[in-house]
């Protein structure tokens, strides 16, 4: 089966968080036989900071980021059989949505996948005339980044016919334990871009966790953070290659995992980082949110902290013992239950008798 993805990037997690998420649900999804085809806009700068190649598992489109080069890729959307629009591509979003789904087939499936389904929902609350919100009628299943029972009943109160979360997961093949790396030495490093619905919280659980420990050294990577007052104990590196996150997250003694805020307050939204650093083995201290014993068990595979004091109690009396038996357990439990080779299999057993129907209603 042909799959035409529309989102933001394949090749590139520049100011593109959801990159190896795509990545592990794709590259599992054409193990099982399915032939995808992603297109993705050369918007800001992502071209110029590529993490991989194009695959030999899916065809990469980078198309301009025009009205002419829009008008090309959505036409493309008649070749497939199943028709993906995610959201968050950054240009031409609600053309995105009306085009590429205006232009399948009527026998094609059409599929609206949701990285950042609370802030969706909260835009579609918001708004009535919401280009998805008006959509959704045509739209065979929602799936989402994760999001849980509040996600599901939020979008089946828009009128959704089916949704179902797909949550973050590890691909083994690509974060695994690596020798520490000096670069990213330290006592705590935490991993993200400089958002405003994030950085609040950045400032309580890894900026207050700093100026509490004077003593200790604490790393950040990310882009936008050069331009932030910083405490003088932490140390700012830039933007971080997927190809250096198993060393950023195997050299300190901990990392920090912080939720935006929209998926901290509907909870069951673990971060891709929350599985790449399980998959490296590295202790992990995560923010508090609803659901985060379904992926981890709090206090064996993973510290949980509900505010910059608690994150700097757990790193002051961390040994570097207790953080390799933390880690070592974190990775043995993502191993066995939250790889994206499970993930895939959940996915292709709905979208297979998904797509058999929707070619039997339109015969």
């Amino acid at each position: 089966m042909k799959i035409a993805f529309y989102g933001s990037s394949l090749l590139s997690s520049y100011w593109n968080g959801a990159a190896t998420y795509y990545r592990g649900l794709l590259v599992e999804l054409a193990r099982r036989g399915y032939d995808i085809t992603f297109y993705e806009p050369d918007a800001y700068d992502r071209q110029k900071h590529r993490d991989i190649d194009p695959p030999d598992w899916a065809k990469v489109v980078v198309y301009p980021a025009t009205v002419a080069g829009l008008r090309n890729v959505v036409e493309r959307a008649g070749n497939a059989d199943i028709v993906v629009k995610a959201s968050g591509v950054g240009v031409f979003d609600d053309e995105l949505l009306d085009g590429a789904f205006g232009a399948a087939r009527p026998d094609a499936l059409r599929v609206y996948w949701d990285v950042d389904a609370a802030a969706t929902l909260d835009e579609m609350a918001r708004a009535p005339d919401h280009p998805l919100r008006k959509a959704l009628d045509a739209i065979d299943i929602v799936f989402t980044y994760g999001g849980g029972p509040p996600v599901v009943a939020g979008y089946e109160a828009f009128g959704a016919r089916r949704c179902i979360p797909i949550y973050n997961a590890l691909d083994p093949a690509t974060h695994a334990p690596a020798p520490p790396d000096p670069r990213f030495a330290g006592d705590l490093a935490f991993l993200g871009n400089r958002l405003p619905d994030r950085e609040a919280r950045v400032r309580e659980f890894f900026f207050r966790a700093a100026d509490m420990l004077p003593s200790q050294r604490f790393v950040i990577g990310g882009a936008g953070w050069d331009s932030a007052v910083l405490p003088a104990n932490i140390r700012h590196l830039g933007h971080v290659y997927t190809r250096d996150h198993n060393a950023f997250n195997a050299t300190p003694k901990a990392v920090l995992n912080i939720a935006r805020d929209s998926m901290a307050a509907l909870g069951y939204s673990p971060a891709t980082r929350v599985f790449e650093a399980a998959g490296a083995a590295a202790c992990l201290i995560t923010d508090s949110w609803e659901g985060i014993e379904l992926f981890l068990a709090p206090d064996k595979e993973v510290l949980v902290a509900r505010d910059g004091a608690e994150v700097a109690q757990h790193l002051a009396s961390l040994t570097p013992e207790r953080a390799q038996e933390i880690g070592r357990a974190a990775r043995a439990r993502i191993l066995a239950e939250h790889t994206y080779e499970r993930r895939a299999a959940a996915v292709d057993s709905v979208l297979r008798p998904l797509v058999a129907q929707t070619k039997e209603a339109a015969a």
